[in-house]
């Protein structure tokens, strides 16, 4: 099956000082590649480079080594309107759901803010609006709210919805349950599995947590201390 995202031998090194110039590899020679329908799941050490390698992938850093394949093409090569495609096909969710919502804003203002981007007529907002809360589980009395007037479950569900709205071909997850108490926990891997099912979606799932691996993952990817990929089993 061809990959919908593909990184090969990417590396990441970052250069600090004017003078003394100091170098810390972040990556080196990972290589991954996202089906349709499927779940990478991505483990390592704190400071192993996963969230960099997802940021990598998403196209919202550049490798210092390597490349980065969207349908085969390299990302860093697209322009204009192919890089626009991307750029909505390829969508991450962070860690931080209430962090990545406009605090002063509502949620149907932040909902309203896609959709504007995405130049969906007005009369239409209210239709797409109510389409995406129901996907992901959430009930329309919550858009008049503000980010710090729900849960971080319910944030995270409007933060997943938000990404949905640009109908992506990949998400890529940064550990989107870490936040969240175990029950609702379980409801959020619930819904990206019935996600994944009705839609046909590529995941990227970064986490620390063995047992969500384990229930999402097709294939487990394992970064060791030194940014690379690790032939070991994770250990918890």
């Amino acid at each position: 099956m061809l990959a919908v995202l593909r990184a090969e031998e990417v590396g990441k090194t970052y250069y600090s000082g004017l003078i003394f110039r100091k170098r810390q590899r972040i990556l080196e020679g990972v290589t991954l590649q996202m089906e349709e329908g499927r779940t990478v799941g991505l483990m390592g050490v704190s400071g192993s480079g996963k969230t960099t390698l997802g940021k990598i992938m998403a196209g919202l850093e550049r490798p210092t080594s390597g490349r980065v394949l969207y349908s085969g093409k390299e990302i860093w090569s697209m322009q204009g309107r192919e890089m626009l495609a991307f750029r909505r096909q390829v969508q991450m969710v962070f860690q931080d759901p209430e962090g990545s919502l406009n605090p002063r804003k509502s949620i149907k203002s932040s909902i309203h803010e896609v959709l504007s981007l995405l130049k969906v007529p007005a009369k239409k907002w209210q239709e797409r609006t109510a389409e995406i809360l129901e996907m992901v589980g959430l009930s329309e009395e919550i858009v008049c709210r503000y980010p710090a007037q729900i849960s971080g479950g319910q944030c995270q569900r409007v933060a997943l919805g938000r990404a949905l709205l640009l109908r992506p071909r990949v998400l890529i997850l940064d550990e989107p349950t870490s936040a969240l108490d175990i029950s609702v926990q379980a409801q959020m891997l619930g819904l990206l599995k019935k996600l994944q099912r009705d839609t046909g979606l590529a995941y990227l799932l970064i986490s620390h947590q063995p047992e969500v691996i384990r229930f999402m993952a097709d294939e487990t990817i394992v970064l060791n201390a030194r940014g690379e990929r690790s032939n070991q089993k994770w250990e918890n």
